[in-house]
């Protein structure tokens, strides 16, 4: 989840001139991390990680330091943040100057590409190869938040560098208020929509459905995404990188005619540059029918604090439900969560203390916990684990989704990709463009960005 900014856009064109993504180039300009951990300093040490701001880096930060300190106890754990608009120029302005005030960045599947182009952040195969047990992941998971080049969905490969490891899983869940359309969620996007018209038409000042739909971070690019999945459709070719006429073919051209002229009637007025913030307010005041949001993002519903829906999390619970995404034609559904990746320019001390927190953090017993704490891990005996799965109402929702898991385009010219989908979606949604013209606006101008790179191959979907 980022936001294409201006500047962001800069960043990727600098980096749209740099190597060929999926050839020796992007391979080799990434630093080495040694196979096995150096010495690890016994002074006062801060490991700093850098995310944006939502509740998973407090409650990492918290959850490190109250773990990692007993057997680390110099060690002190530092999650700064920042805005989410902010959150990828944060990293790669201080990536382009080659000097760090962090020592390890949380970065998208879709980032890992430019820095690794640019040799941001360190090559971790060797590293992984010794401390790191891969066959207790989905090999996607690993794929997703730490290969490049990225593999096709589902997959990994073998020869690929790994630059990263999973921190936090995500995808979208399905928030529904079983006191209004039922105790049983609906199984098809059809229904879902039937049900969403019924509730908002029984229940007045209640819109039948909320959802994404804001031009930044990758809000829009991902609901239409979605849509697109379910209806059959895909984003591009990966092998051919042909985006044109493949987005915007049949299947395409329905996703979108049912975003905008079935669902979006459903939204409450005003709702066109909604994010995760307003749909979670949205469902907390009892406004929303049904709502879709990033499972990390849903803790604070359950918080009475927050909510009209009761004054007890039993009450709140008694009203709302939360389901995987209904299927239609497919049951895919959008990969979220993000990897941690060692900064090329953190000191050669700090370097090493990363490794062995990350070597730490993906132990099973250390992943149970993190599941405990509020985290979404992604070892799957971890994912399966009376520690996660009782942790939420929403964690079984994750577990379930993760073999039907979709992610974007992961290719350095991403910033770009999504910048054009994020306007044209919202565009269509806002009533500003008609929906075919949207998306083959999307479709054109996408394909002349990967025309304009010299790079071969991609991946992601």
């Amino acid at each position: 989840m980022q936001l294409a900014t201006a500047a962001m856009l800069l960043m990727a064109t600098t980096v749209a001139a740099c190597g060929d993504g999926k050839d020796d180039g992007a391979k080799a300009s990434a630093p080495k991390a040694p196979a096995t951990i150096p010495e690890l300093t016994k002074d006062p040490l801060t490991l700093s990680f850098i995310w944006f701001e939502w509740p998973p880096a407090q409650a990492l930060e918290a959850f490190a330091n109250a773990e990692y300190k007993k057997e680390r106890p110099n060690a002190t754990i530092k999650v700064n943040t920042v805005p989410n608009a902010n959150w990828h120029d944060a990293m790669f302005t201080q990536f382009a100057a080659h000097k760090t005030d962090f020592d390890i960045a949380v970065l998208d599947s879709q980032h890992i590409g430019e820095a690794v182009t640019n040799g941001n952040i360190l090559d971790i195969t060797d590293f992984v190869k010794n401390n790191i047990d891969v066959t207790a992941y989905n090999p996607y998971l690993l794929a997703a938040y730490g290969q490049f080049p990225q593999a096709e969905t589902g997959k990994r490969d073998e020869s690929a560098s790994l630059y990263g490891l999973p921190l936090l899983g995500d995808t979208w869940t399905m928030i529904y208020r079983k006191d209004l359309i039922g105790d049983k969620p609906p199984q098809t996007w059809d229904q879902m929509i039937a049900a969403a018209e019924k509730c908002q038409a029984d229940n007045p000042g209640v819109s039948g459905l909320a959802f994404h739909q804001a031009n930044g971070s990758d809000a829009a690019a991902v609901t239409y995404n979605t849509v697109n999945g379910v209806y059959g459709g895909n984003l591009w070719d990966s092998k051919t990188r042909k985006i044109e006429g493949v987005i915007n073919d049949t299947a395409g051209q329905e996703a979108m005619d049912v975003l905008v002229n079935k669902m979006k009637p459903l939204t409450a007025k005003g709702s066109g540059n909604w994010f995760i913030d307003e749909v979670n307010a949205a469902v907390a005041q009892g406004k929303a029918c049904i709502a879709f949001n990033w499972i990390a993002a849903s803790g604070g519903l359950l918080d009475p604090k927050q909510s009209t829906l009761g004054t007890t999390r039993e009450q709140i619970l008694d009203k709302l439900g939360f389901a995987t995404l209904p299927s239609q034609k497919t049951n895919l559904v959008p990969l979220g969560g993000m990897g941690m990746h060692v900064s090329a320019y953190s000191s050669k001390a700090n370097q090493a203390e990363a490794l062995n927190f990350m070597k730490w953090f993906e132990r099973a017993d250390v992943q149970k916990k993190w599941a405990a704490a509020g985290g979404v891990p992604s070892r799957t005996d971890a994912l399966e684990s009376p520690e996660f799965l009782n942790a939420g109402p929403f964690n079984q929702v994750y577990t379930d989704s993760v073999p039907r898991m979709r992610d974007m385009w992961n290719v350095p010219e991403y910033a770009r990709l999504v910048d054009i989908e994020n306007t044209n979606v919202n565009a269509a949604l806002n009533g500003a463009k008609k929906p075919k013209d949207a998306l083959d606006d999307i479709a054109k101008e996408q394909q002349s960005v990967l025309d304009s790179s010299s790079r071969k191959g991609g991946g992601g979907l």
